[in-house]
């Protein structure tokens, strides 16, 4: 199909971006030969079934050429994470990790938490991947040592503030009144700083030493003091996990791999010790995962460590090593131990590796078999001829009968597909009246497919290329009969035949039954269904009720009220917060409508005559 261009390509570096027949780019990779490398995709038979598939869906491909392969790297890792392709590695666990920062460029340095690492003349710890853990480390440096909490700006001999709370109870001892040497401050600093670096015997024994130097003084409170802390930091010494006598900071990733996907282990040594560890596991897996996956995990840390242990050798390790030596700042190594304390920590990683590996492939197996068996017992209880693989729900969000919207989801599979999630404003419909809003909705939805199916069917494409032309095997309406027979309406006057179930709820806004063919179908609230059909329906009306709140906040939503001439926002807001709905207003006599604080003989007039004209 493609061999004229692909004859043509050029043997240059560069990224090539795959697109399928709609035009979306499915795989974006690099290249230090963008013709060999292309070519391989559509004369190599022997691949991996992912890349097959992938191959089967490209329609078309482009490439952009780059003067090095350093920049190719760094052009594939920004593409990715711009057009997130189906078939690529995507992280989407990009979280910064959080450190403690310790402000020694300030005259009294302040110790917290951040997730920022900036190079600002500050200490950095971390980064920590238990967040709980940072916080109990902050706590406890803040009960064994008295340094300030605020942000004030503070200097010696200037007296800024009078002293708070924590000074009261012992728990600083008040700079912000400019009476603290700094260096008796910055000595509690230091002391810090060795807590956060794991030096314990060094400051243990500086603290015992302060506490025997307190006593002999008969000192007998501030020994005391000194005594809970050395308690409290040799608990810490307990916990804490040593990897390494003088390994320092380093990251450690090793991976395992097998037919069906692959599993990344990374541990986080700082100053010789495992501050912690994340795994992350993804189905789709060719040659490029492994750089694809270094560069994205990267590419949005702050920090980088200078070391780097892998498991394994990559085609690309000098040129990723160019690429993160470029961001740190200074040299950075990656590594491929094959012996010693070093390679022992790989092997630990693979290990940890292997293990997630199988403990996600036997979790994705009983989810597979929940999704089965949810899908099959829908076909039973409802008396399906098939199996409903693609599910549509719909929900209606409005507030006080004012500025309706509808939330489409969908669930393919047993499993929310949001990519095709649809939002409607409601246009036909005045007040609050849910069943029309939804016979609205999903009619636009309805009558907007068979558009599509016909007008794909006239240019040869797949049906399934459109929008709104995967039709659905059952729709799911937040409701009961009323809201079922309001869109069956619909359905049937469009000639179609899907199946359409109302979720039900109870007294307290949770999910009870199914409402199907004109009964109730109650469902075991311990049953895989009753979980899935919940989750729905919890789902389609968070996202109702989202765009219903952004397009609030952005002010475009819009009231019948504000087609009423002399009815401003005040007057609209009075009206509403007096008869606390659009229809009550409908209702409303002209003597009720003066009531209202704000209204006049004049627009109370304008208000009836409006109602009354439209009914």
């Amino acid at each position: 199909m493609f061999d004229d261009r692909l004859k043509s390509l050029p043997e240059s570096p560069g990224v090539y971006l795959m697109k399928d027949a709609t035009g979306e780019i499915i795989y974006v990779g690099k290249a230090v030969n963008i013709k060999n490398r292309v070519r391989q995709y559509f004369k190599n038979s022997n691949q991996l079934p992912k890349v097959r598939a992938m191959v089967a869906n490209i329609a078309d491909f482009e490439y952009i050429l780059t003067d090095t392969e350093l920049e190719a790297l760094i052009l594939e890792c920004n593409l990715i994470k711009k057009h997130k392709p189906k078939y690529n590695i995507l992280l989407k666990d990009d979280k910064q990790y959080p450190y403690i920062k310790v402000t020694v460029n300030e005259e009294y340095p302040r110790v917290f938490a951040t997730r920022r690492y900036d190079k600002d003349g500050s200490k950095y710890f971390g980064p920590y991947t238990d967040v709980v853990a940072v916080r109990e480390t902050i706590n406890l440096i803040k009960k064994l040592f008295k340094i300030r909490t605020c942000r004030k700006k503070l200097q010696f001999g200037v007296g800024v503030d009078r002293p708070c709370l924590n000074y009261h109870i012992n728990r600083c001892v008040a700079p912000c009144t400019g009476k603290v040497e700094p260096k008796e401050y910055n000595s509690m600093i230091e002391d810090v700083i060795k807590l956060l670096q794991g030096k314990h015997d060094e400051l243990l024994k500086i603290l015992e030493e302060k506490m025997f130097n307190e006593s002999s003084k008969l000192n007998f409170e501030k020994a005391a003091e000194y005594r809970d802390q050395i308690n409290s930091i040799k608990k810490i010494q307990e916990k804490q996990k040593i990897v390494s006598s003088y390994l320092e900071d380093e990251d450690v990733i090793a991976y395992v791999k097998d037919e069906e996907g692959i599993s990344f282990q990374v541990f986080f040594i700082r100053n010789g010790k495992l501050l912690g560890r994340e795994n992350f596991y993804f189905e789709e897996q060719d040659e490029e995962a492994v750089s694809q996956f270094i560069m994205q995990f990267y590419s949005d840390r702050e920090f980088v460590p200078k070391e780097i242990l892998l498991s394994n050798e990559l085609p690309e390790i000098n040129i990723i090593e160019s690429y993160l030596t470029q961001k740190r700042g200074s040299k950075v190594s990656i590594k491929v131990p094959k012996r010693g304390e070093k390679s022992d920590l790989i092997e630990l990683a693979k290990k940890n590796a292997e293990d997630a590996l199988r403990n996600i492939k036997q979790k994705l197996q009983e989810e597979k078999l929940k999704t089965e068996f949810v899908l099959h017992e829908l076909k039973r209880l409802l008396e399906l001829d098939d199996i409903p693989y693609r599910i549509e729900a719909y929900d209606i969000s409005n507030i006080q009968g004012t500025d309706s919207v509808g939330g489409m989801v969908v669930f393919e599979n047993a499993k929310a597909k949001n990519k095709d999630y649809r939002r409607f404003k409601i246009k036909t419909v005045v007040g609050q009246d849910d069943f029309k809003s939804m016979a609205e909705i999903v009619e636009r939805r309805l009558t907007r497919g068979l558009e599509e199916i016909k007008m794909l069917i006239e240019e040869g494409k797949e049906i399934g290329e459109g929008k709104f032309s995967n039709l659905p095997d059952l729709m799911l309406i937040d409701g009961g009969e009323l809201q079922v027979n309001a869109v069956k309406k619909v359905v049937e006057s469009l000639g179609m035949f899907i199946p359409i179930c109302g979720m039900v709820k109870d007294d307290k806004h949770k999910t009870r039954a199914l409402y199907y063919d004109g009964k109730e179908i109650v469902l075991d609230k311990h049953s895989y269904t009753y979980r899935f059909i919940a989750g729905v329906q919890e789902e389609v009306h968070r996202f109702a009720i989202s765009y219903h709140r952004s397009l609030k906040a952005s002010g475009t939503l819009t009231s019948v009220l504000d087609e009423i001439p002399g009815i401003g926002k005040k007057r609209k807001i009075q009206l509403l917060k007096h008869f606390n709905s659009i229809d009550e207003i409908k209702k409303a006599t002209i003597d009720e409508l003066l009531k209202v604080e704000g209204m006049n003989q004049k627009t109370a007039l304008e208000v009836y005559n409006y109602f009354k004209n439209k009914d």
